[in-house]
């Protein structure tokens, strides 16, 4: 018995340990990012482990010298239009495959997984030269309709397998009182359903937000975050300073929504890898 009490602590001391270990991996780069963003672009050439005096200059020079707002807007812009264009296909979409009879879903889940895993670069081409002849380069549509188009089918499994796990007595009981189908999925299902929404929501606006290849193909003077900051400098000078600071702000915005919604996302999470 004591040997069996001894080999679960040594086990669960070994899950804490490891742990640890990738707290301070994902950790130690944020405070490094962040230091080093606060740090006097004349010092960046030395180790310091603390700011020494506290600068915004690196701040100040990507809003003025890089104009970083506009990119920041930008994206803004276009992410939360394909997230929302997403979160109401997606949940019309996965209120159907879990909740209603349908011939061949098995087909349309497989076939939406394959999308969801299918390389950018392989549709890169055609889709550049189908937004030229639409003239949708340099414009919103022309990355929010992609983007719709690339995240929604992971989506759809988020919030399909969160709909399987919502009793169907729910349904039933609101048929009986005369609600029709779309008030049942306004007011019952859907309340119901929230964690598996901001779950799907959470990761499309991170996908959203952090994508380079699209946005470096279909916009060349509006440009996303991630393609802005790539554009600093010059081919000999790298602000490093500068580029900590804007991913700095780049970062911020995804931190405090995992913050919030962070019970939700794990609800989330653990309902989808749980229902079938």
């Amino acid at each position: 018995m004591n040997r069996n009490r001894t080999g679960w602590h040594k086990v669960i001391n070994g899950v804490n340990i490891s742990g640890l270990f990738v707290v301070l991996f994902i950790v130690l780069p944020l405070y490094w990012l962040i230091i080093t963003s606060f740090r006097n672009p004349s010092n960046l050439g030395s180790v310091q482990y603390w700011p020494n005096p506290w600068s915004g200059d690196n701040y100040a020079q990507a809003f003025k010298e890089y104009d970083f707002g506009s990119y920041f807007i930008h994206s803004v812009i276009v992410t939360l239009s394909a997230t929302a264009l997403v979160l109401i296909f997606g949940t019309m979409a996965g209120y159907a495959l879990g909740r209603l009879p349908m011939r061949g879903k098995f087909t349309l889940m497989v076939t939406l997984l394959m999308i969801s895993l299918f390389p950018e670069i392989a549709v890169i081409a055609p889709l550049y030269t189908l937004e030229k002849d639409l003239g949708w380069l340099d414009s919103y549509q022309g990355l929010i309709i992609p983007y719709t188009a690339f995240f929604l089918p992971f989506a759809i499994w988020i919030l399909r397998n969160y709909m399987l796990g919502i009793p169907k007595e729910m349904e039933e009981t609101s048929r009986i009182d005369g609600a029709g189908p779309i008030r049942t999925v306004w007011s019952i299902i859907l309340p119901m359903a929230l964690p598996g929404v901001f779950t799907a929501a959470i990761f499309t606006f991170t996908a959203c937000w952090t994508e380079f290849l699209m946005a470096l193909t279909f916009d060349i003077n509006l440009k996303m975050i991630p393609v802005g900051i790539a554009t600093f400098g010059t081919p000999n000078e790298v602000p490093f300073g500068t580029i900590f600071a804007a991913s700095v702000v780049a970062v911020f915005p995804i931190g405090i929504l995992v913050f919030i919604f962070r019970k939700f996302v794990i609800s989330g999470l653990t309902s989808g890898a749980v229902k079938g």
